[in-house]
């Protein structure tokens, strides 16, 4: 119990210091939600970002991680903190479809697995919830969030509750031994109408990865649009998200047959894009290469549904947060700047810096959580990294000034600054940077200025200048990876855009060009995101 308490006090020292670089979150008050050609919008038409971090509550407790941790509340106060709005809920369909299961109190659920420890914790940080039925438990943590102003999609993760996924686990696709699909609408139904009227629930993931070799397009589509229709029934207010096949990733055969549905404004794509799901592509091959030919893959596979107006909701994406993983390093870099460029809505992966019981292991540690073990510290400084994608860059209501450009930096989640004339260039909070233009000859211009970007010389600051038609002056992208910023200089040595050791922008010898699969071109990649929010330095 000592022990308990501490780390609730430990919890709310953390929370009072806020990084200044992580956004608040705007509140949403116009709900619900709707989508309007490839976004989402709310009640009033303006676009909504969901910047969402996933909490996971389909292990084999049914019982949202981290309670026996940290107070609900204190939990949910601390994902509005660090900027998101949003929160991926997942649930077993158990919970919904199985009575006896779900009717379960949390401290038996505890006491079945023989995790007595995890009782403890919970009825020292969340007592009032420690002899409620599960369902009645995950019901509380919507609440919870309601009330903590952040938004909640319900993720029907897996059948039986555990760890997802593989494709032997048996909850794959339609027809394995625990993905029934009569009781899977079933459990949908249900679980739309127990949340029907509640206003922080926008949307609901009918599936969460679906997989294994019974999959199949006819049966995708027999049974998604049933699944759909049965949710829209129930509770017409929440978006209706639809993930693909092959773990989610795989949605290219909508480039032929839409889905036939009888509601509009309701309906959201699903994808997920981790660094694993190319093996061990990024550290063995060329990263600009490697970038290349993912995001190309990508968009074959489903980023081509946002040139069709369809909104893109990426589900799930994440690293390990030790930094030690070069494959996962090298795709985010790439990440980053594709969810820029495309102002994705986006769920991190995850919310849990530990498990109940994780594959028979208890109190496992989960590398990919923000939160450390204890659910107190942030693991790292990656909320910086994604912190610009946590607001929109445009979209419905967002015309604040004209569309220009910001120059944004993937590795550090910052974008290129101007202070003054005479100073270097450097990186800073993209919520400070200046508008850009890039002209049709390819000159990149402070918005409503005459100045435009010039390289000086290897390992020189880049400076801003007014004669633009010099060398130096001419910005192409180049790589595969179409991230690199290069110019010609006046001997004629061709450079990129880099950031060196104090954040200063300067040029040096573009990395990474040739197939070297052994360097890192991370510093010199910048993408050119259209945006037209404004500035608060205009």
């Amino acid at each position: 119990m000592g022990r308990c308490f501490f780390f609730f006090v430990v919890f709310f020292l953390c929370i009072l210091w806020i990084p200044s670089i992580v956004l608040q979150s705007k509140p949403v008050s116009a709900l619900p939600l709707y989508t309007d050609s490839r976004w989402i919008v709310d009640d009033e038409g303006q676009r909504v970002k969901l910047a969402c971090v996933n909490w996971a509550s389909h292990m084999e407790a049914v019982v949202a991680e981290g309670l026996s941790k940290q107070p609900m509340d204190a939990i949910s106060k601390r994902i509005k903190s660090m900027g998101f709005n949003c929160v991926r809920l997942t649930w077993p369909l158990f919970l919904a479809t199985n009575d006896s299961f779900a009717s379960l109190t949390v401290r038996q659920s505890f006491q079945s697995l023989g995790l007595s420890e995890s009782v403890v914790g919970i009825q020292a940080n969340n007592p009032s919830i420690v002899d409620l039925p599960l369902l009645q438990a995950f019901q509380a943590v919507v609440s919870s969030l309601g009330a903590n102003n952040v938004m909640v999609i319900l993720d029907n993760h897996i059948s039986k509750p555990g760890w997802c996924c593989s494709n032997s686990d048996r909850n794959g696709f339609f027809g394995d031994q625990y993905f029934n699909p009569d009781l899977w609408i079933e459990g949908l139904t249900r679980m739309a109408t127990i949340f029907n009227g509640v206003d922080n629930v926008v949307g609901m993931s009918l599936r969460n990865e679906l997989r294994g070799p019974r999959q199949n397009v006819y049966d995708w589509y027999r049974y998604m649009q049933k699944g759909a229709e049965a949710v829209h029934a129930a509770n017409p207010d929440v978006l209706v998200i639809l993930s693909g096949l092959n773990y989610g990733r795989d949605l290219s055969f909508l480039h032929n047959q839409p889905v036939d549905l009888t509601f509009t404004g309701k309906l959201v794509y699903e994808t997920h894009w981790y660094g694993f799901s190319d093996g061990m592509a990024w550290e063995s091959g060329n990263p600009n290469q490697v970038c290349g030919r993912v995001v190309d893959n990508m968009m074959r596979l489903s980023g081509f549904l946002l040139e069709q107006g369809w909104p893109l909701f990426l589900g799930e994406f994440g690293i390990d947060l030790r930094g030690t993983s070069v494959n996962d390093n090298r795709y985010m870099n790439c990440f980053s700047g594709v969810a820029a460029e495309l102002d994705l809505d986006w769920a991190l992966w995850t919310l849990a810096g530990s498990y109940y019981m994780r594959e028979g292991v208890t109190g496992l540690n989960e590398n990919f959580g923000l939160l450390d073990w204890n659910w107190c510290d942030t693991r790292n400084a990656f909320l910086q990294r994604i912190s610009a994608l946590q607001s929109p860059f445009r979209g419905p209501g967002l015309l604040q000034t004209k569309l220009h450009k910001l120059i944004f930096h993937p590795s550090t989640g910052l974008c290129v600054l101007r202070k003054r004339l005479q100073e270097p260039l450097r990186l800073g909070p993209c919520t400070d940077s200046d508008g850009w233009n890039y002209t049709p000859q390819k000159t990149l211009t402070v918005q409503g200025t005459y100045f435009c970007l010039q390289a000086q010389d290897l390992g020189k600051p880049a400076r801003l200048g007014i004669v633009c038609s010099r060398s130096g002056s001419k910005w192409e992208t180049a790589s595969d990876s179409k991230m690199h910023l290069s110019t010609k200089l006046d001997s004629g040595a061709t450079v990129c855009l880099d950031v060196d050791s104090t954040n200063t922008i300067v040029t040096n010898t573009c990395k990474c060009i040739s197939r070297d699969d052994m360097c890192d071109p991370g510093s010199q990649w910048f993408k050119l995101v259209d945006s037209t929010r404004s500035s608060s330095s205009t």
